[in-house]
């Protein structure tokens, strides 16, 4: 018996520097990599078609967190984006105080170091509002959306990587717009023409996306990103399900957020993706 367990380690040893192996080994990084550098494309040339719009008045600020916190962000695809994704959890844009912050969707800032565990270096945008200053992984802030949301991902999955093996979460805008004032303006709040230009962009993005993740269930955090993958996906064989949204603008989710998502998750057919025993 021991020689049989000699043999065993010797053989397992043998096949573990195999070239043949190695080379297996080389090319599932390589297939893991090329996913999320391919999304971080789809990403930067969404954002290069969208510096073509000609965003007036009210916009007066645009900014783009792919570009100054690439850093944190191509940390986050780096980390949970490195194989296909059963299902996509799709945001509308990013939040002031989470994703404009630190590059995460739904980025809340505690959640994104402490459990999520992103680190990196984030810059300024190009023209900064004085009232909403990006403080990258300092922002004492709370994003109460992106709390709530990862606060019941990590209560169904336990660790990102139960999560992340089958899912995956975006936005279907990468940037953020505010008015003069510093107020956000969201896409379905942008002047028509404006509008219009930016969902031809951010449509043809998302198409991708689902594409290149293997992507056969969205789930529209929201009205509008429901509304817009039911407009996108309605020829495609894709499952649409709604999720609401989190905001603290909402008296419905302030009363009971959590309780409302597990409902229309497991109407969704999902718990069984999520949950953890």
């Amino acid at each position: 018996m021991a020689d049989s367990g000699c043999l065993v380690s010797e053989s397992s040893e043998k096949l573990s520097n195999s070239p043949s192996l190695k080379r297996s080994k080389q090319l599932k990084a390589h297939k893991s990599q090329r996913i999320a550098k391919d999304v971080f494309d789809i990403e930067t040339t969404v954002c290069r078609a969208m510096c073509m719009i000609d965003f007036g008045f009210p916009v007066c600020y645009i900014y783009n967190p792919i570009e100054y916190a690439s850093e944190t962000h191509i940390n986050f695809l780096d980390k949970y984006c490195t194989s296909t994704k059963k299902v996509l959890f799709l945001g509308m844009n990013p939040g002031p105080f989470g994703m404009a912050q630190n590059g995460v969707p739904f980025g809340d800032t505690s959640f994104v170091k402490d459990w999520l565990e992103i680190d990196g270096e984030v810059r300024k945008p190009l023209k900064e509002h004085p009232k909403r200053p990006i403080l990258g992984l300092d922002c004492k802030r709370s994003e109460v959306s992106g709390s709530r949301l990862w606060g019941l991902i990590k209560q169904l999955c336990k660790t990102p990587e139960v999560f992340f093996s089958s899912c995956f979460i975006h936005n279907y805008c990468p940037l953020v717009f505010m008015n003069e004032s510093g107020k956000n303006i969201t896409p379905p709040n942008l002047p028509v023409e404006q509008r219009k230009q930016l969902y031809n962009i951010c449509d043809q993005a998302l198409i991708e996306m689902v594409e290149l993740l293997g992507t056969d269930t969205v789930v529209g955090i929201g009205k509008f990103a429901e509304g817009r993958c039911r407009s996108v996906l309605k020829d495609s064989s894709i499952r649409v399900y709604p999720l609401m949204h989190p905001s603290p603008a909402s008296p419905i989710a302030n009363a009971g957020w959590s309780e409302i998502a597990m409902r229309q998750l497991q109407e969704a057919g999902l718990m069984q993706v999520l949950i953890v025993d």
